[in-house]
């Protein structure tokens, strides 16, 4: 069942009935629901409330997802599992134990950085990258422990290239596409996709309009010419799709993202004002997922394959990366006593 399941790696929605009936509508079996940007522990908890309280309120919709398990159970039932992932480690601050505790919580996905330094990594907009630094180095064996997967989505080259490299469990990239394709400082080099590939990660390609090539007025043809290039260089099984949808939030919500609460003013990434792009015409929301398929079987994938990047690669992917394992030998890359 997993293999025809339509998952989304990514969404950032301002959520609503109307966005849960329309995941429906699209036949959204799962989506990872970012629950912090900049947010500390108790905030992350108490967007994790918020989230316990829309399930409660529509059961006939939503439920949640904490194994590869419930992508089946909500295919079957009719629902959208809901997996809850963090692009930042804030909510941890410096303390390793907070990475179980919030695992225990659902969380199931954390970047290491989110466009800037953080205790663990750099971010994409940094002058220089440190790589992962020695806390990063134990935070990646303990997520790793307690099946916390990695996402290296607004992380530097060095760092992701490190963290792949670190990490004894399948890395993820939720949501970006190819450098090559479209040069945003979000978007990836071939040597990080090569790599992510080799050790079996997955990225999502991203629909937001500034990760793609024209913007919001890409055109449903060059976005599928990009996934089948991308399928040729990395292979079918380690792309999916991870659409960040910001559907619904306001403008404020993009200052949000960028300044958070370390500057008393506006930041300048280069990519114009803090405002949301309009969507393209062929992907305005979650009903548009056919749209999508249908352009990738016009593109002349089949619909096995079509299936396996709409969502069957990320069911693979949950079922590998979610639960505990051993912890590492005293000779493991990630240990720092030495």
């Amino acid at each position: 069942m997993g293999a025809q399941a339509t998952i989304d790696g990514c969404q950032y929605a301002n959520w609503s009935e109307t966005i849960f009936r329309q995941m429906r509508e699209g036949a959204v079996d799962a989506v990872v629901a970012t629950v912090s940007y900049h947010e500390d522990f108790r905030q992350t908890v108490a967007n994790i409330i918020a989230w316990n309280r829309n399930i409660e309120r529509y059961p006939d919709l939503l439920m949640r997802g904490r194994t590869f398990g419930d992508v089946d159970a909500a295919r079957a039932s009719g629902r959208t599992a809901v997996f809850l992932g963090l692009q930042n480690p804030l909510p941890i601050g410096d303390d390793i134990g907070l990475v179980e505790i919030l695992h225990d919580l659902g969380i199931r996905f954390m970047q290491l950085s989110y466009n800037n330094q953080s205790l663990l990594a750099a971010g994409c907009y940094e002058a220089e990258d440190s790589g992962i630094t020695r806390m990063g180095r134990e935070v990646i064996a303990e997520m790793n422990r307690v099946g916390l997967v990695i996402d290296m989505s607004h992380s530097a080259e060095r760092s992701t290239l490190e963290a792949i490299e670190l990490s004894r469990r399948p890395v993820a990239i939720t949501h970006a596409n190819p450098a090559r394709w479209h040069p945003a400082a979000r978007n990836k080099s071939d040597a990080v996709l090569k790599a992510l590939a080799a050790r079996g990660g997955i990225i999502g390609l991203s629909l937001y309009p500034h990760h793609l090539k024209g913007g919001s007025h890409c055109t449903l043809d060059a976005f599928t010419g990009m996934v089948a290039d991308l399928v040729s260089y990395i292979g079918l099984a380690h792309v999916g799709i991870g659409s960040d949808l910001c559907q619904d939030q306001p403008d404020s919500v993009i200052a949000w993202m960028r300044n958070g609460r370390w500057t008393k003013g506006a930041t300048d990434l280069g990519i114009g004002k803090a405002v949301l792009p309009p969507q393209p015409a062929w992907f305005r929301d979650n009903r548009d997922f056919g749209t999508l398929r249908d352009g990738l079987l016009a593109r002349g994938f089949s619909m096995e394959d079509a299936a396996a990047i709409l969502g069957g690669n990320w069911y693979s992917f949950f079922a590998q990366s979610f639960g505990h394992v051993p912890p590492p030998s005293s000779s493991s890359a990630a240990n720092t006593s030495q």
